[in-house]
């Protein structure tokens, strides 16, 4: 399998009639080997087109949508802890008739067994599936995040996106947002429900500042509040509502017709492009965000903070945390130094003890002296370390 080597993604043979959309019409991301080779299956595989090599990055310039298949609206749904229930009552309330496309971010580990989409098909008439890579958009089909791979939907197409964890998670649910948002302007509705943490606030917000509704699961009622508490503090929500009226809310929505999409920001369609996989270089990064004293805890790099809110931080590999995940993080770090370094203290007594105990037996009564005086010293900051190990903050975001 040949592998691209700016962005070690598998390489993909696709006709020269469809390459000339991004190879000759200019690619806004990814890589390709920009010249024809005559076709090696045969005229019966592939019609005996001439073949260019496309790298799975890359993706077509937004003017060469197919605007016949795509909608012009389109439901995000994202959450984590709790949030599953949640999402199953809201898919249950569509009717098959629904015409714009459904996409769902749930928080799973990298070893998924990307069951999800057959958990939520029971509880919904809609055609539920996992997502593939490539496969084109349809109005009224439930698009489910498989795991370890940020979902996105670019220029009609559901991408899959190998680029560095957002928020500790892959997949993660403000590359979607960002994503909607990119694509579908004041056409994207996107919704946050339970959860830990707050992934899902600064795609909320990208979400507002191209015209699109923001909607979050009332945090009251929610098994987890921090995603809800964070999407509402991170913009100005248009619907905050309990699960059993979301479906209700949704219809209603789709009933009005959108208003006018807002401008592009320029590192929008840039962090769509590292969720994807597009390298990210230093100054990729210099272009959305300024450098800060402080380290990614993921691969140890130096943090950049990005200059449009809320708060939010990125390192040179593209690692993604919002305030609330980067403390989070830290919190953890610092219990395990904080235990790590009690736990040497208190060997470093237990030594000089017997060490003195060593002394007396000997005779050496002079050395006892003096290993005694050590051994309270570090007795003290034993239980000064033991203290703070039991009374360190919690990174969760406080209750309002």
């Amino acid at each position: 399998m040949l592998r691209c080597r700016t962005s070690s993604e598998d390489w993909a043979s696709v006709p020269v009639q469809d390459a000339d959309r991004s190879v000759n019409g200019g690619v806004k991301t990814g890589h390709a080997l920009g010249w024809p080779r005559p076709c090696s299956a045969g005229s019966k595989e592939l019609g005996g087109l001439p073949q260019v090599l496309i790298c799975r990055c890359t993706r077509w310039p937004s003017g060469k949508k197919d605007e016949k298949s795509m909608s012009q609206r389109a439901l995000a749904i994202g959450g984590s802890t709790g949030s599953i229930p949640v999402i199953e009552q809201l898919l249950g309330g569509l009717s098959v008739d629904l015409d714009i496309p459904v996409f769902v971010v749930v928080h799973v580990g990298a070893e998924g067994r990307d069951l999800l989409a057959e958990i939520f098909s029971k509880s919904t008439s809609l055609p539920v599936t996992t997502a593939e890579d490539g496969e084109p958009v349809l109005p009224g089909r439930v698009y489910v995040a498989p795991a370890d791979k940020h979902l996105l939907v670019i220029d009609g197409y559901v991408r899959l996106g190998r680029g560095p964890r957002e928020n500790l998670s892959r997949p993660a649910l403000d590359p979607l947002f960002r994503s909607v948002a990119l694509m579908y302007g004041s056409g994207a509705i996107c919704l946050v429900v339970s959860g830990h943490l707050n992934d899902g606030a600064a795609g909320l917000a990208a979400v507002k500042d191209r015209g699109g509704l923001a909607i979050v699961q009332n945090p009251m009622e929610a098994t987890a509040r921090d995603m809800p508490m964070g999407a509402l503090a991170a913009c100005d929500v248009d619907y905050r509502t309990c699960a059993s009226d979301l479906a209700g809310l949704v219809v209603t929505i789709l009933a009005t017709p959108a208003g006018q999409s807002k401008p592009i920001a320029p590192d929008l369609e840039l962090e769509v492009d590292i969720a994807l996989g597009r390298p990210c270089l230093t100054a990729t990064i210099a272009e959305i965000a300024v450098p800060v004293p402080l380290s990614c805890p993921s691969c140890g790099g130096v943090l950049s903070e990005l200059k449009r809110g809320p708060l939010r931080f990125r390192c040179q590999v593209g690692h993604a945390f919002s305030a609330q995940s980067l403390a989070a993080q830290q919190e953890g770090s610092l219990d395990e130094a904080v235990r790590v370094a009690l736990r040497i203290v208190e060997e470093r007594a237990t030594l000089l003890e017997r060490m003195d105990a060593d002394a007396l037996k000997a005779g050496r009564s002079h050395l006892s002296g003096s290993f005694s005086k050590k051994v309270a010293e570090l007795r003290q900051y034993a239980e000064v370390l033991r203290s703070a190990a039991l009374n360190l903050p919690s990174g969760h975001m406080p209750e309002r």
